[in-house]
């Protein structure tokens, strides 16, 4: 089965990270179909009409997101409805620079407006706008929210996210939360089954059969832990209208949504910065320091958080859920809104009835061998690829990485 989602938020330190060339002329209309493939593919997103290099194919904002756990208590300050990043260019390059002392020039150049973050009443939670924190009332907070004791360790919600941080470390690619907002989100509606069936429509199999695979969080290392979780969850948050996911079988079935269709998010105050940096009109030798002075600071940067520079997250998409993996894509996923709202674009003219492929892995993993990429591919998505990349590499020696390597000797470990 491939027709998964992807968690690939966490790219290799580049400058610019979060930003995509895109023709912005672009119609914003869905000229998409999703269309079943075959049998083994599952489906398919198509293009209805001619797309050039560059254009935007289509945006979207997720049914719901979330911060990633680990993300949130290292202090990535997001709006908790659309994971815009909350905290200021400056203030970010201090604490991801553990420099106290940087000072950006043209702070002009960084887009947060504190003036307008606005809080929870009840519990304190952080959005980026007044507008954001109504929709996650009215869609899912009013259920989860904590109060007073959101900062208070013995409540159970708290004892439920440490869980699952001890279990599912950095990078994460996953998130408990997001099985917590969309059990609210049932609770909360109006009409439950609306809700339920697009939830539904996602690739949700445990176990590949045919390729003997399961996906990595299923796996026998973590059957306690699960269960653990399934356990807890369903004592908080019980409910006649999600009886379903709360079995056994249920919350297995529901992680696997969650970890084979969920498309990474990340924002980046910082990366905004440098982008308006970039376009600013000034005279060569001020542009010359400038430059200097911003891949200085991504050194900086790289050398002491290494990838982690975003606030990250994760996000389920009903459309580009729809989109298959190839190692040789012709779109890929942009956050150019420094939100959670998505873009699909063409990284190759498209021409009409041809079928959208997107890489469901990082910028990293995709430069690995083909052996690398398909042990990555059915560990987290439960097929082997067989793109055109994945097939003119077919006599290609299989060789790993010594991640690679190390990681395959702690499976056979805990499998043992």
């Amino acid at each position: 089965m491939e027709d998964n989602d992807k968690n690939n938020s966490s790219a290799c330190p580049k400058r610019n990270a979060n930003t995509t060339t895109t023709n912005m002329a672009a119609p914003m209309c869905f000229d998409v179909e999703i269309k079943t493939t075959d049998a083994k593919k599952g489906r398919g997103l198509f293009a209805k009409k001619q797309f050039k290099e560059g254009d935007v194919i289509l945006e979207e904002t997720p049914l719901v997101s979330c911060q990633f756990a680990w993300n949130e208590l290292y202090k990535y300050k997001a709006c908790e409805y659309c994971l815009r990043s909350l905290e200021t260019a400056e203030a970010m390059s201090r604490r991801l620079t553990e420099n106290p002392s940087v000072v950006l020039p043209h702070p002009e150049c960084c887009e947060v407006r504190q003036d307008q973050i606005v809080t929870c009443q009840q519990c304190g939670v952080i959005y980026c706008s007044e507008e954001c924190r109504e929709e996650a009332w009215n869609s899912y907070h009013k259920c989860l929210c904590l109060g007073p004791a959101r900062e208070d360790p013995d409540h159970p919600v708290n004892k439920l996210m440490e869980v699952w941080r001890n279990m599912h470390y950095p990078p994460e690619t996953a998130s408990i939360m997001l099985l917590l907002k969309m059990i609210a989100m049932v609770k909360q509606a109006e009409d439950p089954s609306t809700v339920l069936s697009d939830f539904s429509q996602f690739v949700q199999v445990t176990v590949n059969e045919e390729e003997h695979a399961v996906h990595k969080l299923l796996g026998k290392q973590f059957q306690e832990q699960l269960e653990l979780i399934r356990s807890m969850v369903a004592e908080l948050f019980y409910d006649d209208r999600i009886q379903q996911w709360l079995t056994g079988d249920g919350f297995r079935s529901v992680f696997a949504l969650m970890g084979t269709n969920q498309q990474g998010i990340g924002s980046s105050s910082i990366s905004v910065w440098a982008k308006n940096c970039d376009d600013l009109e000034l005279p060569e030798d001020e542009k010359v320091v400038l430059d200097k002075f911003i891949d200085q600071l991504y050194d900086d940067l790289d050398r002491v958080s290494d990838t982690f520079l975003n606030c990250e997250g994760a996000g389920l998409y009903k459309l580009q859920s729809a989109c298959n993996h190839s190692c040789s894509p012709n779109a890929e996923i942009a956050f150019t809104k420094q939100n959670h709202t998505l873009s699909l674009v063409a990284l190759e003219d498209i021409a009409p009835e041809q079928e959208i492929c997107i890489s469901y892995l990082d910028g990293c993993d995709k430069e690995r061998s083909r052996h690398s990429r398909q042990k990555l591919l059915r560990d987290n998505y439960l097929f082997t690829c067989a793109c055109p990349k994945c097939l003119s590499q077919a006599d290609d020696e299989d060789v790993t990485s010594e991640d690679d390597d190390d990681e395959e000797e702690d499976e056979n470990m805990d499998n043992d």
